[in-house]
């Protein structure tokens, strides 16, 4: 059986089940970006099913009241958005209050959990930036896999055992190297931070280390059998670690998020406000590219108004669909592209 088929693959695009440019769409491009083409395709979706209906569009605009009803409701979702943005920002600030006593067994927390990290990765002192941080996490395992590596070379471990060994410490220092060169140099804030970190699948490698050492018991030297008990234990210091990070990373998320509604909120409500008390649509009676000019000013009046949602929708896009991949931590598999195709999993 090929290598490949033996086990999940490491990174997200290559376990996910969606397209490589939806995926780039969720996760990669810039939000500005991502909500830019959500607010284009709304306005092509208004202009083309104006100009496709059997009606024309000045007829549809001026029957009734359908502009009137529309920026009323434009209006308040907009207040509707300020709202959830004061609403978010409460949320992150109650995060991060509370009393010295809490604070200070959160600073205790943290301290232990990096003196922890610096005895697994061989230091005195764990490094404080995120990226390197998690860095020496990954290339410690990595060093720890290639050190299993040498003792089984040396060892007189059966073929069976020594194949299995061979290929999981193979997978290791492989998506150890690429996930560290991937780290290098990457900025907190930035989803490539946390992209890298979710490419090191540390579930899978964490629960195949405890099963290897499970079904080869008997066999394993001591040796081997000790340095995959500290691979397993370096493998479980990076999940909270990179849980820890994620979490930090989805605060700075929602305030980026926050900050950019309270930006837009104001200019939105300004034009659905000015739309609904000056625009008539039969003052305007031209045509335009072969649509009504109340039709061209409806569209982008109704895009700018919805700027709000559409800079939500792009956020919480990504946020979403990053809890969804890593919703447990540890040796939990949720997904069926995480499986191994060649381990007994019951």
């Amino acid at each position: 059986m090929d290598d490949s088929a033996d086990q999940p693959s490491d990174t997200i695009e290559e376990r996910a089940e969606e397209s490589t440019q939806f995926l780039w769409l969720l996760l990669d491009a810039d939000r500005r970006v991502v909500a830019g083409v959500f607010s284009a395709v709304l306005f092509v979706a208004v202009v083309a099913a104006g100009v496709l209906h059997p009606t024309p569009a000045q007829t549809l605009l001026t029957r009734g009241d359908p502009v009137e009803t529309l920026y009323q409701a434009l209006i308040t979702g907009t207040i509707t958005g300020v709202t959830l943005v004061l609403t978010l920002s409460q949320l992150l600030l109650s995060q991060e209050l509370g009393a010295v006593g809490d604070q200070r067994d959160r600073m205790e927390g943290a301290m232990r959990f990096r003196d922890d990290v610096a005895d697994a990765v061989g230091t005195t002192v764990s490094p404080a930036e995120p990226s390197a941080f998690l860095r020496s996490l990954v290339r410690a395992t990595g060093e720890q896999a290639e050190t299993i590596r040498d003792s089984v070379e040396e060892s007189d471990l059966s073929e069976d055992a020594k194949t299995s060994l061979t290929r999981y410490v193979d997978s290791v220092v492989g998506n150890a190297e690429t996930v560290t060169d991937a780290l290098e140099g990457a900025t907190f804030g930035e989803f490539d931070l946390l992209k890298a970190a979710l490419n090191y699948n540390y579930s899978w490698k964490l629960y195949a280390a405890r099963r290897i050492r499970e079904e080869h018991a008997d066999a394993l030297p001591a040796d081997v059998d000790d340095q995959l008990g500290d691979l397993a234990e370096t493998l479980e210091l990076f999940g909270p670690a990179r849980e820890h990070f994620k979490t930090l990373y989805f605060q700075w998320e929602l305030s980026n998020l926050s900050r950019a509604l309270l930006y837009v909120a104001v200019p939105a409500l300004a034009v659905a406000i000015v739309a609904q008390v000056f625009f008539d649509p039969r003052d305007f009676t031209g045509v335009t590219a072969g649509a009504a000019d109340s039709l061209w000013i409806l569209a982008a009046t109704t895009t700018l108004s919805l700027a709000p949602f559409t800079i939500l929708l792009a956020y919480v896009l990504r946020i979403v669909t990053i809890t969804k991949r890593t919703l447990s931590i540890g040796p939990f598999i949720l997904r069926e592209t995480d499986r191994s195709v060649d381990v007994d999993w019951d």
